[in-house]
């Protein structure tokens, strides 16, 4: 089989919070997704600035060091990544935040407490995948 039908899509999730990115990774790698954890905006960048495939990166707002919207702004000034599908998350779903948000070039923004099943939905939309987990009873 070659190697490309096995590839698995890669997804960053940074959020401060370990029980919201462990969720996030169970969910996800129910499916085709490989997912990394990073804990604060600082070890983002730097994973994303050291990883050869990233294929999506769901950042949470409010993290140590640099926030979501600093991240979003870094990886949007690197050309290779101009066009990476980023998902804020907010516990505070303020709409100053949401427009900075979009305005740096998120793809989605989300407010906490979101259903896992809708995120794994857009991330499989956002990637090309199919939505085997389905949304069905949400």
């Amino acid at each position: 089989m070659p190697e490309a039908a096995t590839r698995l899509c890669h997804i960053l999730v940074a959020d401060d919070e370990p029980h919201i990115g462990r969720i996030i990774k169970m969910k996800l790698e129910q499916g085709p997704f490989r997912v990394s954890l990073a804990y604060d905006g600082q070890e983002a960048i730097d994973f994303i600035n050291n990883e050869e495939q990233v294929d999506l990166a769901v950042l949470d707002l409010m993290m140590p060091k640099l926030s979501g919207l600093d991240v979003l702004r870094q990886i949007r000034e690197q050309e290779r990544f101009k066009n990476l599908p980023c998902i804020i998350l907010t516990a505070g779903g303020d709409a100053k935040h949401e427009r900075d948000a979009l305005a740096l070039g998120a793809t989605q923004f989300l407010t906490k407490p979101f259903s896992p099943k809708k995120l794994y939905a857009l991330v499989a939309r956002l990637t090309g995948e199919p939505d085997e987990a389905g949304i069905a009873g949400e």
